[in-house]
């Protein structure tokens, strides 16, 4: 209990609000976390299965996750709060053999200054044997200054015989300006599951890139990105499947664009195998007038219309 007074103490109602955002904590979480604010730690806690060692080299964490490990989770959001900080992380994660988690991360940033606040996560996940991995990231950003909100993930994973690794990547709104890289290697029957949201509006700008190597036999993927541009904003999205044996990959890649905004996807799906069976769909357009005509006859207005079927697109 004083180890929880203590950590509050130093969370103010601007560190809540971000802590909400991005990891849906109301308070400071049970079990295995590691809270990360302007640049530096603030609290951890470890539990038996789940260890969380400081790196020596660079700034950054690795977090051990014991084999067998089930039904457990690690927390590790940064929140940041201060203009002109240019923060980077890297973390490595090691998810045993026959494990079952929820590593939940994310990025918050409030900025009121004119100074550009920034945060590069680098993280390196190694998902051993038969373990499955559920990894949820979330990216936010707020306040009234005019300094920019930039957050560049770079996520790194290399999934070993029968695992799974199943992604959740959500830009929820107020960052002006990213490049979110994501690199994955999928070894025999091993699968990847992702689901990719992103919201830009005003002269926001997006890039999203995912290369997937499926290098083992009976290895499979499927990539989910849907994303909303509004306003002046520009997304581009480069998303890549290589097949080099017998495997399955599948990419859907769906935006709504308004106003004078801008969306680019694009493809590349190589096959070096004779049986991989790879598969890429885009659809890029506008909001159908019929489904805000149906929502404006149960009473909203143009606006909530449209907001409700933007809501409904993104989940």
């Amino acid at each position: 209990m004083t180890v929880l007074k203590e950590v509050l103490k130093v969370l103010n109602a601007v560190d809540k609000k971000l802590l909400e955002e991005v990891a849906d904590l109301h308070d400071v979480p049970q079990g295995a976390y590691n809270i990360r604010k302007n640049g530096e730690g603030i609290s951890r806690n470890t539990t038996a299965n789940i260890d969380i060692v400081t790196k020596q080299d660079k700034p950054g964490i690795n977090i051990i996750i014991k084999p067998k490990t089930k039904g457990e989770s690690v927390h590790i959001p940064v929140i940041i709060s201060k203009e002109g900080l240019n923060d980077t992380v890297y973390n490595t994660f090691e998810v045993g053999e026959d494990s079952d988690v929820l590593i939940v991360a994310g990025c918050g940033i409030h900025n009121s200054g004119s100074e550009k606040a920034q945060h590069d996560g680098i993280h390196e996940f190694f998902v051993r044997k038969g373990a499955h991995m559920k990894y949820i990231e979330k990216h936010y950003g707020e306040g009234d200054g005019t300094g920019e909100r930039v957050l560049n993930p770079k996520t790194i994973i290399e999934v070993e015989e029968d695992g799974v690794a199943e992604l959740e990547m959500i830009q929820i709104k107020g960052v002006d300006k990213t490049i979110r890289d994501t690199e994955v290697v999928l070894h025999k029957n091993a699968r990847l599951i992702v689901t990719e949201r992103l919201l830009t509006y005003l002269d926001q700008n997006a890039e999203s890139n995912i290369t997937v190597e499926l290098v083992g036999e009976d290895s499979s993927a499927q990539i989910i990105s849907r994303s909303v541009a509004q306003d002046d904003s520009k997304q581009i999205f480069h998303l890549n499947l290589r097949g080099h044996a017998k495997c399955r990959g599948h990419i859907q890649c769906d935006s709504i664009i308004m106003d004078n905004a801008q969306v680019s996807s694009i493809p590349e799906i190589s096959a070096f195998h004779s049986d991989a069976q790879l598969i890429h769909e885009a659809a890029i357009g506008k909001i159908a007038s019929d489904q805000l005509t149906k929502l404006m006859t149960l009473g909203l207005t143009e606006k909530e219309a449209e907001d409700t079927v933007l809501r409904g697109f993104l989940g």
